[in-house]
């Protein structure tokens, strides 16, 4: 398997695969992100891969084409060049907003010579339901059927190619000016078959319908511009557009740290994150998206009355049990193990998440008129939980699993759920509750000023009664808690610097021992610096983190201080999420409009 940098996304807005350097396809997922794998090569040699690629020796470039999530490689070799063109195909004809809501769960590939001629070599080992399932390969009127467990596939191509066994293979010449094209349609077993699409015209198509998304989603034109750009196309390969929902990644159990224990599926929605999420759909010009993600939220919950804590997590179609599994076949990615499919996070309590909601509801406080009374009811019920609940131990937003704590963190979005719940009571129709939720809101203040102060740091700790730094803190000036200027926010800036930061790259919490820097936390200090109004030093430490990422401007989640290699789940939506709030931040403090 290759390393994580060395991966490309695609993505249909339903599910996600990634393919390699050397034109590899280790991931696929069809039909949604946490649907069994059909090529899982990524998590161990018998998950399953498809590979087009010349014979011999060769060189590789490769980029998306523009406004796209269409990916093209060149490979170099001695005799002529090869181009591989490849999506996951959209539906046929769907433009703007509507892209992937049919999207058809295709897999397509197009060589082309487009210099001297080149010898291809094609193997495809698919190994469904994470490579459990070994299975049969025939010949059928529509193309050759590979079929196994839940799933069957159709591969259509205009090349001859050979059946052995499990595996289809194929070699062929092509010269300056030919092509071959390759598609490999999904089904669930129980499916009936239609006629596989047009590879060439799905291929055509898709790559229209990616710019035309991306044609409307131009009006951001502020600071990296470009970077910007390139990371709203992967929240929106990364949404479920069914639904509207987010997933925290494409992928499960690449590891926090090689070798390790720490690997998680992140093939979920998260309401933890749900604030930077919404804003960042918001700063990228997709304020339809962030209204869908929105009430997506809002759905799945569904009413926070009744339940012992609020569900931090939700399957992309709004699932809430999400019990987890280890899959012992699996070798995992570089040994790392085990391999897990499900989060049995979705059980902790995070009392933060009352914060995330409210704060996703005062950015569109514009529009909370258009609010059901459901969402209406539940944005009171959120803040009367903060109300009730901000006392309380919680897991924290890191999800530690070693015990409940009072998390600062946690104290401070309870704190952001009762102060945007007083601001918007009249639209909530709450105005008889501000009373109640005026005087926890300054009891919790009180709280974190004095609890969550460390007199031996002398900085804000991560948690009540410790002396522990927590990069989540640098948060406090971004909501609004303390003036980015305050002594004690330039003190706890001062004191993460020294102690979790290296050349820019942020670890989460003191005594995290190996685990990398994780992304988010980096632009967390470069959002903090900007709104204290240091902000060279926050652009240098915004282009040092975003440097990082790979050719392709893909981030993982997070970064391996002793190489600078990307470790974690790939590509992951909350790095690129804190590239966007941080460029905007950047943006709007250089253009003297404070956010």
């Amino acid at each position: 398997m290759a390393v994580i940098s060395d991966y490309a996304l695609l993505g249909d807005c339903q599910g996600a695969a990634l393919v390699s350097s050397d034109g590899s396809v280790d991931w696929w997922c069809p039909p949604r992100f946490d649907a069994p794998s059909i090529f899982a090569h990524l998590l161990g040699p018998s998950g399953g891969f498809w590979s087009i690629r010349p014979l011999g020796r060769y060189t590789t470039s490769r980029h998306y084409l523009d406004g796209t999530m269409v990916l093209q490689t060149e490979f170099h070799t001695e005799s002529g060049v090869l181009r591989l063109t490849e999506a996951l195909s959209l539906g046929a004809g769907e433009r703007g907003h509507r892209i992937g809501y049919a999207s058809p769960h295709v897999l397509l590939r197009q060589v082309e010579v487009v210099a001297g001629t080149v010898e291809v070599a094609v193997e495809v080992a698919a190994r469904p339901e994470y490579g459990l399932v070994g299975p049969t390969v025939t010949r059928s009127p529509l193309g050759i059927e590979i079929s196994g467990g839940a799933d069957r596939l159709i591969l259509t191509t205009d090349r001859d190619l050979a059946i052995d066994g499990s595996l289809v293979t194929g070699r062929f010449i092509l010269a300056v000016g030919e092509s071959a094209m390759f598609a490999l349609h999904h089904r669930r077993a129980a499916d009936p078959l239609t006629v596989p699409l047009d590879g060439r015209a799905a291929l055509r198509d898709t790559v229209a319908a990616w710019q035309s998304w991306d044609g409307i989603h131009q009006d951001y034109q502020g600071a990296y511009r470009d970077e910007v750009r390139r990371s709203a196309l992967v929240l929106q390969s990364l949404t479920y557009q069914p639904t509207g929902a987010v997933v925290a990644a494409a992928t499960t159990s690449l590891p926090e740290e090689v070798g390790g224990t720490a690997n998680w599926d992140y093939r979920f929605g998260w309401l933890r994150d749900g604030s930077f999420t919404l804003k960042a759909l918001w700063v990228a010009a997709c304020p339809d998206e962030a209204h869908r993600f929105f009430d997506w939220m809002a759905a799945s919950i569904g009413s926070a009355d009744a339940e012992d804590h609020v569900p931090i997590m939700f399957g992309a179609g709004g699932e809430r049990d999400l019990t987890e599994h280890t899959l012992e076949h699996l070798d995992g990615y570089q040994g790392s193990r085990p391999v897990r499919i499900g989060n049995d996070a979705w059980q902790q309590k995070q009392l933060d998440v009352f914060g995330e909601i409210l704060e996703c509801a005062w950015v569109l406080r514009d529009k909370l008129a258009d609010l059901s009374p459901a969402t209406v009811g539940l944005l009171r019920s959120l803040a009367d939980r903060a109300a009730d609940t901000w006392r309380e131990l919680d897991a924290g937003v890191w999800e530690g699993r070693e015990g409940e704590r009072h998390y600062l963190t946690s104290k401070l979005m309870c704190w952001v759920a009762l102060d945007r719940a007083v601001k918007m009571a009249g639209a909530l129709d709450a105005e008889a509750q501000v009373p109640r939720w005026s005087q926890a809101m300054k009891e919790v203040r009180a709280a974190i000023l004095s609890d969550g102060w460390s007199a031996s740091r002398g900085a804000f700790s991560g948690a009540f009664g410790s002396d522990h730094l927590d990069a989540g803190v640098l948060v406090m000036s971004i909501v609004g808690f303390l003036p980015a200027d305050d002594s004690r926010v330039l003190a706890t800036v001062d004191a993460i610097r020294r102690e979790l930061e290296q050349d820019g790259l942020v670890q989460r919490w003191t005594g995290s021992g190996s685990e990398g820097a994780f992304i988010v936390c980096s632009y967390l200090l470069v959002k903090a610096l900007a709104l204290a109004g240091q902000v060279d030093e926050a652009k240098q430490i915004f282009e040092e983190v975003t440097g990082r990422a790979n050719d392709l401007g893909l981030l993982s989640e997070e970064i391996d201080p002793s190489d600078g290699s990307l470790i974690g789940n790939f590509p992951q939506a909350l790095s690129h999420i804190g590239l966007i709030n941080a460029a905007w931040i950047i943006d709007q403090v250089e253009a003297g409009a404070m956010p």
